[in-house]
């Protein structure tokens, strides 16, 4: 699994870590992230990340 890269503000989603303040488990690939789901920064949709 690889980390993807918010686009608007540099956060890296790490598949390992997951977002576990926004329900996503350790262990989640990206793509399995559902779809409503936002940067815990600053709030860019899902289609604003790119792969790592």
């Amino acid at each position: 699994m690889e980390e993807c890269i918010c686009t608007v503000c540099g956060y890296a989603y790490d598949p390992e870590q997951g977002d576990p303040d926004s329900g996503i488990e350790p262990g989640t690939s990206f793509k399995d992230i559902p779809e409503d789901w936002v940067c815990p920064v600053c709030g860019a949709t899902k289609d604003q990340f790119e792969p790592k």
